[in-house]
């Protein structure tokens, strides 16, 4: 992907994912998150849940990573009232140091794997530490809606909850509460980028922009056709 044209489209959307910040406050209550604690924001994207946490943490220490600057760039104004409690980064999420009470990660486990992921962030939590993170779901097992299909192309590792739920299982951890993501926190995210490409069209476009835009339309045309089976699970998860 040509990412120059990539951030024409995404600079300053108010996020990269679906989700809300009621998502947020039911992870880090279920985590016990709470007074001076240390989170980690990994793939914090423009920082939309970094902010969420340090709202609603207001004595934690955070780090938010991300592979790219824009992003990073964005996180940090967008958390800059907090002051030197929140740190955005450029890094990678696979190579946290920690010691974290928290990590949250909102749909950006996918890129390492669950179950890869979770073990390379044991040694990077603190004692009685946990992880959120949000993971592509398919609602049943034998899901044949073709739509929901055509949106997960690319992903092949989807499966349903129960199949998370094994990948947590193989990395030493067990499942403290499970959310699933679905209808209204996607329309957080998509509407924002709609109106953001309708604002692209409405002038000439780049012949380099057209193929990301495109891809864009396509993938916020399979969400409107099965916004009701189009998920993702949040899950909340202790080593064992």
């Amino acid at each position: 992907m040509d990412m120059e044209s990539f951030f024409v489209l995404h600079r300053d959307l108010p996020r990269e994912g679906p989700g809300e910040p009621q998502d947020v406050a039911w992870a880090t209550e279920v985590a016990g998150t709470r007074g001076n604690c240390r989170v980690c924001d990994a793939g914090c994207g423009p920082g939309a849940d970094t902010e969420t946490l340090a709202a609603l943490l207001p004595e934690a220490r955070i780090d938010a990573f991300d592979l790219y600057p824009q992003f990073v760039a964005a996180a940090a104004a967008r958390c800059a009232r907090f002051g030197a409690r929140v740190s955005a980064r450029v890094g990678s999420m696979a190579d946290l140091s920690g010691p974290y009470d928290l990590i949250w990660s909102a749909g950006a486990v996918y890129f390492l794997g669950v179950t890869e992921a979770l073990a390379r962030w044991r040694p990077a939590l603190a004692e009685g530490g946990r992880v959120a993170f949000s993971e592509p779901v398919l609602l049943d097992a034998a899901e044949n809606n073709r739509a929901v299909r055509d949106f997960w192309a690319d992903y092949p590792a989807i499966t349903d909850r129960a199949g998370i739920e094994a990948r947590i299982r193989a990395a030493g951890y067990r499942v403290l509460g499970g959310r699933l993501i679905v209808g209204a926190a996607w329309e957080a995210y998509y509407l924002p980028q709609e109106a953001r490409i309708a604002g692209l069209r409405a002038s000439a476009v780049p012949e380099a922009l057209e193929p990301v835009l495109r891809e864009a339309e396509a993938e916020i045309a399979n969400w409107r056709a099965a916004p009701d089976r189009i998920a993702y699970l949040l899950s909340v998860v202790a080593p064992a």
